[in-house]
């Protein structure tokens, strides 16, 4: 008798899992590491970026309100790949910047039928042109439990230092 995955207990991850996963995609950004990157992202992955829309109120609407990035799933992630990997890009000018991607505060917000919603902070580092720069902020994220392998399923990432004097980029969070 064959077991299919509807008999088999839901995944979970422990605390330690979910922040070596996270580790893993931040190493992937410091390393440039483009095709290991794309591959923590499911297909229909939405990535979002929402913008202040004043002091203390961010946009909720990513098709119809201003964002700093939004992608509705993996393909505009790829492409945003793609352009830079290839110099394609106005938004990119080489060198790319050398960055250090840091976090904290991973929290579990819930997990059952093999997903998980987390929330955590992070600070990124940027080198480029002898200037260092720093962005920061919160990002929230539902993982996939439920393939081969983990998988970011929904990234919205929250800039809290927005008043920037460059563009933004996928790097750079």
């Amino acid at each position: 008798m064959s077991t299919t995955t509807l008999d088999r207990p839901a995944k979970t991850l422990t605390h330690a899992e979910i922040a070596a996963f996270l580790y893993s995609e931040a190493r992937a950004l410091d390393d440039r590491d483009w095709d290991t990157w794309l591959g923590f992202y499911a297909k229909d992955c939405p990535f979002w970026m929402p913008t202040w829309d004043d002091e203390d109120r961010l946009t909720e609407d990513p098709l119809n309100e201003m964002s700093l990035i939004y992608y509705p799933d993996r393909s505009g992630i790829e492409d945003r790949v793609f352009r830079i990997k290839t110099d394609r890009s106005s938004a990119t000018s080489l060198p790319e910047p050398r960055t250090n991607h840091n976090l904290s505060n991973i929290e579990v917000l819930s997990q059952q039928g093999g997903v998980v919603e987390l929330r955590f902070n992070w600070v990124t580092m940027t080198y480029r042109y002898g200037t260092t720069d720093q962005h920061w902020g919160t990002s929230f994220y539902t993982l996939d439990l439920r393939g081969e392998k983990p998988l970011i399923a929904s990234k919205k990432v929250i800039l809290k230092n927005d008043q920037i004097h460059h563009v933004i980029d996928v790097y750079h969070i």
